[in-house]
């Protein structure tokens, strides 16, 4: 299946969630997080900041915060993805194209080498492949920070048999699905 079709299908699938169910679900997600050695082994968090039916990530930042984590999450500046540090939820306003929220500020830039990066896409392969929504923020972000533990949480139904990977596509290290 071609990524457009693909990127069509998974957004009907997505759209059909109820709230009750995207809650749940993300709920089921967070614990398993919560049990990996990258999540114990992290000094500092990068999350993206969900966004319609995404993975909520809510609970993981303020998980986070209660373990004595850093948290950091994205930001879009000059078409550049940076991750900002988050001290609370309060410094966040939608921004963009689309409105997802982001910190207000960008210049306390994160700089743990070592953070955990929890990736967001569409869906994902057995390979730690990932279709994104097409921008390639992640990709040229993760190519320009090489060495740091990424996982993508997603619901069962965005785990597929081959996402046809490009050069520029950087694969996730694991992949948490419900």
């Amino acid at each position: 299946m071609d990524k457009r079709a693909l990127r069509r299908m998974m957004g009907e699938k997505k759209r059909a969630l109820t709230a009750t169910e995207i809650k749940s679900r993300s709920a089921r997600l967070a614990e398993r997080l919560f049990e990996t050695s990258q999540w114990h082994k992290a000094r500092s968090v990068y999350a993206y900041v969900a966004f319609n039916q995404e993975v909520r990530t809510r609970p993981i930042i303020e998980r986070a915060w209660a373990d004595g984590k850093r948290v950091a999450v994205p930001k879009i500046v000059a078409g550049e993805m940076r991750f900002i540090w988050l001290e609370d939820f309060d410094g966040l306003a939608p921004g963009g194209a689309f409105g997802i929220l982001e910190p207000i500020e960008n210049e306390s830039v994160a700089d743990d080498d070592g953070a955990l990066v929890l990736v967001p896409g569409l869906a994902f392969d057995a390979r730690g492949h990932r279709l994104g929504y097409g921008g390639g923020y992640y990709d040229r972000w993760l190519a320009a920070n090489p060495g740091h533990p990424t996982v993508a949480l997603c619901y069962a139904f965005q785990r597929v048999d081959r996402i046809e990977d490009e050069g520029h596509d950087i694969a996730v290290d694991a992949i948490i699905s419900d």
